[in-house]
């Protein structure tokens, strides 16, 4: 990596102040011309990523595919967002002893909405224009376990991969495991790392934003790795009785706007409270200064079906509105993609104010009674079929989100609310266009009243800082 320039200088950005035009809005007319949430924008993202990396991956994907971003989210400050792929390309059929996942080296992508300098009107769609601005590639300077490791080790760091044999002995969230499942990804508070979770472990480490070097290690308690190993998932779950399903493990993480708290949401029920069949996931708040796990809280998934399976949707994400309430992404596996009609895409709000605390219990029968209670703030999918969206064009995978700058929409300063889907690395299904695809919501202050924005300093800013330049504020952004 040390060939590949792991920092960019981007281009100077401009943060607009809205608060004061805000203030000479009249408060009817935000709450009239505005209510609720609504689809204000929407963009794609095409490749290859900027990585720098060529060849092809063991199934023949480009191993600079820029795909599948949509995993994950993370609003970096102005108009810049960070995306992650999950563990890579394993579409096409080539080793099922690896479930066809390749050595593909994780990532994440740093990308400019263009969100201050569009024009957004209320009842309409604005098309914007993303641009890929960097690619990061996550390392450790420490060696790490591999089935196969990838080519770009000869540089002397130890890259992640997706690639499902990349583990050794011991639990699953052995840190010193190659394998890694990125599905969720915060900013930290001072902007200059930021925190990624998997599915694999599950694990949850801490990345140096600018070089991509894993930093910190946060280990979740016992129970929620798996004790019995396969580089196919299908062997992983008959082979464990607790423990993270196989491709299922640690799937969203919010940042608590003081830059705080993590809190982490698995993406369906451990094995020992239902798997797949349960009702009921877990979610785990982390106190970041010591790295430890507070407190864990139990979530029920709607019943979307008695008879038919998957019988639950599962979670993708969960982002904060402050420092107890936080939105969590609900979804089922249907839509572009899949070949079927996507039904259920919803968030949910949470409070976790006052919530039980059920670490020590396990079992679904007992954690559904000590579940949060919930109520529906966004139906993605009635949203989008309002404005022309199908069941079959919506993406099936939507499962980053974030929350972003506030913009004005006609006059009216909103909050926004972004949405991302997960591609899977094709661009294409079926003859169908299936691009890196974004969606923007614009929220009005009275639909979230008590939201906090999180605010991360850009690295250059905090340079100028310590040199006593605090006057001066500049927008160039490193890594």
């Amino acid at each position: 990596m040390r060939s590949l320039p792991a920092v960019r200088i981007r281009r100077a950005l401009g943060v607009v102040a809205f608060a004061l035009l805000a203030a000479l809005v009249p408060a009817v007319l935000a709450t009239t011309a505005h209510a609720g949430v609504t689809l204000i924008g929407t963009g794609t993202l095409t490749g290859p990523d900027l990585s720098g990396l060529t060849g092809t991956l063991e199934s023949g994907a480009s191993a600079s595919n820029l795909g599948g971003i949509g995993s994950g989210v993370a609003w970096a400050g102005g108009d810049t967002f960070l995306f992650t792929p999950d563990r890579g390309p394993n579409a096409t059929a080539w080793n099922s002893a690896v479930d066809d996942t390749t050595s593909y080296i994780s990532r994440f992508q740093t990308v400019n909405l263009g969100l201050s300098s569009a024009v957004f009107t209320s009842g309409s769609v604005t098309t914007l224009a993303p641009t890929l601005t960097d690619t990061t590639l996550l390392s450790s300077t420490t060696a790490l376990n591999y089935g196969s490791a990838p080519a770009l080790n000869s540089t002397g760091l130890n890259y992640f991969t997706g690639r499902s044999d990349a583990f050794g002995a011991g639990l699953s969230s052995n840190p010193n495991n190659a394998r890694l499942d990125p599905e969720s990804i915060r900013v930290a508070q001072n902007g200059k790392s930021v925190f990624v979770s998997d599915e694999y472990g599950p694990y949850i480490y801490q990345f140096d934003r600018a070089t991509g070097e894993r930093i910190g290690v946060i280990t979740l308690p016992a129970k929620f790795a798996v004790a019995n190993l396969s580089s196919q998932g299908a062997t992983e779950i008959s082979g464990n009785t607790s423990g993270r399903v196989a491709n299922k493990g640690m799937e969203g993480l919010a940042i608590t706007p003081d830059g705080k708290t993590l809190v982490g949401i698995m993406q369906s029920p451990l094995i020992q409270d239902g798997g797949t069949d349960g009702s009921t996931v877990r979610i785990v708040t982390i106190d970041i200064a010591t790295g430890k796990v507070t407190h864990e809280y139990a979530y029920k998934l709607d019943n979307i079906g008695t008879v038919a399976k998957p019988k639950y949707p599962t979670v993708s994400e969960i982002v904060a509105i402050n420092d107890h309430e936080f939105l969590v992404d609900e979804r089922d596996g249907k839509g572009l993609g899949d070949g079927s009609n996507a039904a259920v895409k919803k968030l949910y709000k949470i409070d976790l104010t006052g919530a039980a605390d059920v670490s020590a219990l396990s079992g679904a029968a007992n954690l559904a009674p000590k579940a949060v209670g919930k109520t529906l703030f966004l139906d993605v999918v009635a949203a989008l079929t309002s404005v022309g969206y199908t069941t079959a064009t919506i993406p099936a995978k939507l499962e980053g989100v974030a929350f972003g700058p506030d913009v004005l929409v006609s006059g009216v300063l909103e909050h926004t609310l972004i949405v991302a889907n997960d591609n899977d690395f094709l661009d294409t299904v079926g003859g169908v266009a299936n691009p890196n695809r974004v969606f923007v919501f614009g929220v009005t202050a009275d639909a979230l009243p008590s939201y906090q924005a999180q605010r991360i300093p850009e690295p250059a800013t905090l340079a100028l800082a310590a040199l006593g330049l605090m006057g001066c504020m500049v927008g160039r952004r490193k890594g």
